[in-house]
């Protein structure tokens, strides 16, 4: 008999937590900060939290390495939201990453993009129906790079035991309608674009309402502001985060590779809660771009309401 992700599933709401994995300066992994960073990410009562993801730098971790933040997030957390862990390369070695999360007590495994080789629909639903038959794990697969599906490879999703949700860094809003057309909304979609906020609108339109936030791991209040916002549909309180912060934030992210993880590390950073670097071949941020984060920062916080404001607003139905 199949697991019962349902609990999972209802856990997939509002706002999705990525942490950063942190690093010393010596390269090796920081785990009494990463500690402190997940503290400071669960005040902010996220549904799940996702673990050495891309954020999190999967790329660059090895397997045991993957499995000490592992041990230690789920240590950290005690029960009190679901922890998934990144899995991703090709077939063989993302089996190898689920089934080390599954042997550390995650709930479930988020399957980044096959790394480099690029095959046709069914190899990919094939690709992704190994992985969830190694595993007992819930299986999220991730559209984006060199997995894009088409509506009807994700009808074939729908039906893997194990697989609960497809989450998007791909953006195409009309292929999205149409998989959630041709699926009948049997698979849980999600908002993973790396600047989600930019999307949350668009996306809702078609009934995608849960995001991931990369902003979560460094801006908090900003992240909870335009979430709570979003939410009860204040347009005015989103329209000012989006000029002041995120508009100008994933303009900032353009104009290097890897600064979808790099700003966020400078983010933590800049208000003394340093991470650490990146490792290669991501870079850290340059100082004109670490100071101009800074400023985004100051303008983003500068236009977050109070929470008495708005703790009477209703949400919209």
């Amino acid at each position: 008999m199949a697991p019962d992700h349902s609990r999972l599933i209802d856990s997939l709401d509002g706002l999705l937590a990525f942490p950063v994995t942190p690093f010393r300066s010596s390269g090796e992994l920081d785990l009494p900060r990463f500690e402190t960073h997940l503290s400071e990410l669960l005040e902010a009562k996220p549904g799940a939290l996702f673990v050495a993801c891309g954020t999190g730098e999967f790329a660059s971790l090895t397997l045991a390495e993957h499995r000490e933040l592992l041990r230690v997030a789920i240590a950290h957390v005690g029960g009190d939201v679901p922890v998934f862990a990144g899995a991703g390369g090709g077939t063989q070695v993302a089996i190898e990453f689920t089934r080390s999360a599954e042997r550390a007590g995650a709930d479930g495994v988020l399957v980044l993009p096959p790394y480099l080789q690029v095959g046709p629909p069914r190899g990919l639903v094939e690709h992704y129906r190994r992985i969830a038959a190694a595993t007992d794990l819930a299986v999220i697969p991730y559209q984006r790079a060199t997995a894009i599906f088409t509506p009807e490879s994700v009808c074939e999703l729908a039906e893997i035991d194990g697989v609960i949700a497809l989450k998007d860094g791909h953006g195409d809003v009309e292929l999205l309608q149409r998989i959630r057309t041709e699926t009948g909304g049997r698979l849980l979609l999600l908002n993973g674009m790396p600047t989600a906020e930019t999307f949350a609108r668009a996306f809702a339109g078609i009934g995608v309402r849960a995001y991931s936030s990369a902003t979560l791991a460094f801006a908090p209040a900003i992240a909870r502001a335009f979430h709570d916002a979003f939410e009860r549909g204040d347009d005015a309180v989103q329209d000012a985060l989006l000029t002041e912060f995120y508009v100008p934030l994933a303009r900032l992210r353009h104009t290097t590779n890897g600064y979808a993880v790099s700003l966020v590390k400078a983010g933590l950073d800049i208000q003394g809660r340093s991470a650490g670097p990146v490792r290669p071949p991501l870079v850290d941020t340059s100082p004109e771009h670490r100071a101009e984060l800074a400023r985004l920062l100051e303008r983003g916080h500068a236009v977050v309401p109070d929470a008495s404001a708005t703790s009477g607003a209703r949400p919209v139905a």
